[in-house]
Parts: C-alpha cells; structure tokens; sequence
C-alpha cells in the first residue's frame, strides 16, 4: 500500500450531505436520543438544533471510503497494476468527535496512512494504520478516528 499511497499522504475520499430526513431515520433506527429524531426537542437540547449521530457520522465516512475504494481498485486494474486486497478492520481507536453534525451539514472525509506493517502471524498479509477523518462545510474538523485494515498483498 505504501508503494501506491504515500505515508501522510492525504486523500479526500467524498462527501455526504445529512438532510433532517435522514438524520431521524438513521437515529429512528439505530440511536433513538430526542436531539437526533425530534427537531423541536433538539432545539432544547445542549445541541440546539437537529444533530447526526456521531455513529451515522462514522457510517458516513466508511460510505465515502468503500466508493473510493472501489473506484481506486476499478483503475488501478485499468492501469495495469494489482491492487491490494483490503480485509476487515481488527478495530480503530482514538474516536473524536469534535462538533454535532446538524441537518444541512455537508461533511467532506477523508483518508491517511499513517503506517503498514507485515503480520509475523500471517505471511502476506499486511496491517494498514490509518487516520480517518471529517470536516464539515467551514473546514471545521467534526470526526476523527484511527483505524486498521488488514491488507492481503
């Protein structure tokens, strides 16, 4: 991977717009908290307004990662190249989030290797360390977490 995306390199991945409707369906469903599905109860809220789940906001970005991803693989093989095959993640740490993600908000992610490393467990295997990141449409930084990936080479 390091060949293909430089450590510390930064790559915007896309972004995803958090319309109100949204919001209370994907909190309807999975984070039921009244200033993520009822707008007037938002409004009293520490919030004051209609705010994602921090959770949503993370489904976010691996939406954007996966369309990337895919997109990345698509050209690579044009290109010639073989791509790496990415794996699950064994987990991610350090999540921040900085600030609510309220209805109308555009968050842009993004995407850095921080390092890769080879598996002593597991011969041709790699484990990826990267920053994953989300700004809103100020620039203003809104989620920020550290992830692995396991990476078959």
């Amino acid at each position: 991977m390091v060949e293909l995306y430089p450590v510390g390199e930064r790559f915007v991945l896309g972004s995803h717009h958090f319309a109100a409707a949204d919001i209370v369906r994907y909190a309807r469903q999975f984070d039921p908290q009244p200033f993520h599905v009822d707008a007037e109860a938002a409004k009293q809220s520490l919030f004051g307004g209609l705010c994602a789940s921090g959770w949503h906001t993370c489904a976010g970005w691996m939406k954007a990662f996966v369309a990337f991803w895919s997109a990345e693989y698509a050209r690579l093989k044009k290109e010639g190249a073989i791509p790496p095959e990415l794996g699950p993640s064994p987990g991610f740490k350090n999540l921040r989030w900085f600030k609510p993600v309220f209805a109308g908000d555009t968050i842009t992610y993004s995407v850095t290797l921080l390092g890769s490393r080879a598996l002593a467990s597991r011969p041709g295997r790699l484990i990826d360390t990267i920053l994953c990141e989300g700004v809103n449409q100020h620039g203003e930084p809104v989620v920020s977490f550290e992830s692995t990936v396991l990476e078959f080479v």
